[in-house]
């Protein structure tokens, strides 16, 4: 099984080679957002986050403003999953606005591996600190997030998105000299 390739898919690019093949055995690459995407990018959103999905015109924007830092899971047919995160103008702070995995490849190792590319690509780009938010319930995510680094000082933030929308903020520090937990060990 290929990993992600070490460059960053800029917008709309494929990547060398599939590392996944999905339910159904088509190849799954990972690759940058294109316009053409916002369909798939809007039901597997709607899907996977049904109470509260983007509309349609603020995914659109962020493809506009931000498509470099959309990764996709495409199998050719349609897509399975995306991370969407934004790094603030100095740098320092990325925020993962969004990652997610289609219910049918949940538990595959998806998550992880677009969260990896995100954190390689981040690591090359000296950003100091990557934080999140999720939903204190949220289980699996937070051992996701946790197996890579991530720590949260274990307050709920009430109404964070609004009323009844709390969330955990979770924080990785990702100094030059820190040792990386979220590194692939099958990885050199």
């Amino acid at each position: 099984m290929a990993l992600p390739e070490e460059r960053f898919p800029f917008r709309g690019h494929h990547t060398d080679q599939a590392f996944f093949a999905d339910r159904d055995d088509r190849p799954l690459t990972m690759r940058g957002v294109t316009e053409a995407d916002l369909p798939e990018l809007l039901r597997v959103d709607r899907e996977v986050f049904p109470e509260d999905p983007y509309p349609y015109f603020v995914l659109r924007q962020h493809i506009d403003a931000h498509g470099d830092r959309i990764l996709v899971l495409d199998d050719g047919e349609c897509l399975h999953g995306y991370a969407l995160f934004v790094t603030t103008s100095d740098g320092y702070v990325c925020w993962v606005l969004s990652l997610a995995v289609s219910a049918d490849q949940r538990g595959r190792g998806l998550g992880r591996r677009l969260m990896l590319e995100v954190l390689r690509q981040l690591r090359r780009e000296r950003v100091h600190e990557v934080r999140l938010t999720v939903e204190p319930t949220n289980a699996a995510a937070i051992a996701l997030y946790r197996t890579l680094g991530f720590s949260t000082d274990g307050r709920v933030h009430r109404d964070y998105l609004g009323p009844g929308e709390d969330r955990l903020i979770m924080v990785l520090e990702m100094g030059p000299d820190r040792a990386e937990p979220w590194q692939d060990p099958y990885r050199p």
